[in-house]
């Protein structure tokens, strides 16, 4: 896992008890924490990576703050188990009064791996909203599911605790359900980018193993996905493209129709006049001549 999240920290009054147990997953890495406070602990934290901190118990009739300005009065919190939603780069102060321990799980979010699974569905801006002291006993719940994950020393496989974690995050950023796409179907954001990518590459053959790189899936899956989505396998996309580039040419330009099928990446004229009459209903000469009247 190349994701390491780096945390600058400075703590008054707190001692942690026993190993920091920490756990690997796909889009976030999690560490559990035992503590001891004085009875007036603070700390001041910046983190390049946006992170989850959920207070799991606490020892002590007294309360806790967690704030982005130093100099704001102590306003205690008594729920008893407050989330702290940090985004990167924000820099916050704790205070901690009265409480003699707490035990804390704090995840640190890999936003590449996690906004990639959610494609479009992710509002822009959302990983920037700091969300500080607040409850929801959802996310309270899969924090709670990956802190014992982070206890047990070998855990159950690995697509448990990747799918909790990637529940969470859905619970934590609010994502609601944007489409209803069909089974099969392509992802908007892989649509797009196989489209783009067929409409800027259409004059040369590209091969199918190319196109299904781009969007994360196997040849025969993707252009089984494609033609679900579209209604046409990628290679007819591809000779529509040709045939709209092949338009624009013959109205924007004298070239001969052999010049034109070759700019357009078709084999000659005659393949280029084919493929044009399934497409358009006439022939490459026919079309020009109506349109330059």
């Amino acid at each position: 896992m190349n994701f390491h999240p780096r945390m600058q920290s400075e703590v008054d009054g707190v001692t942690v008890v026993g190993d920091v147990r920490l756990r690997f997953f796909e889009g976030a890495v999690a560490d559990l924490w035992d503590v001891e406070c004085e009875a007036s602990a603070r700390g001041e934290y910046v983190s390049h990576a946006p992170r989850l901190v959920t207070v799991l118990s606490r020892t002590g009739p007294g309360g806790m703050d967690v704030c982005a300005s130093p100099g704001r009065g102590f306003e205690r919190e008594r729920a008893s188990n407050p989330l702290i939603y940090v985004p990167a780069g924000l820099r916050v102060w704790s205070r901690i009064e009265d409480i003699s321990a707490l035990r804390h799980l704090d995840l640190h979010f890999d936003v590449g791996i996690l906004a990639r699974r959610l494609a479009d569905d992710l509002e822009p801006g959302a990983i920037d909203e700091p969300r500080l002291m607040f409850s929801d006993d959802r996310v309270m719940a899969l924090a709670q599911l990956i802190a014992a994950e982070c206890e047990t020393p070998t855990g159950l496989h690995d697509l448990y605790g990747d799918s909790i974690v990637c529940a969470l995050f859905v619970a934590l950023m609010r994502v609601d359900r944007k489409f209803s796409r069909t089974r099969g179907q392509l992802a908007p954001h892989q649509l797009r980018k196989a489209v783009e990518f067929i409409e800027d590459n259409a004059a040369r053959n590209i091969p199918l193993d190319e196109l299904a790189a781009l969007t994360g899936l196997s040849a025969a899956y993707f252009c089984h996905a494609f033609k679900q989505t579209t209604g046409m396998p990628p290679h007819r996309w591809q000779m529509r493209a040709r045939v709209n580039r092949a338009k624009h040419m013959l109205e924007a330009s004298d070239l001969s129709l052999s010049a034109v099928a070759v700019g357009s990446g078709f084999a000659d004229q005659a393949h280029m006049t084919r493929v044009f009459r399934q497409f358009v209903g006439t022939t490459p000469h026919v079309w020009r001549k109506s349109r330059k009247g």
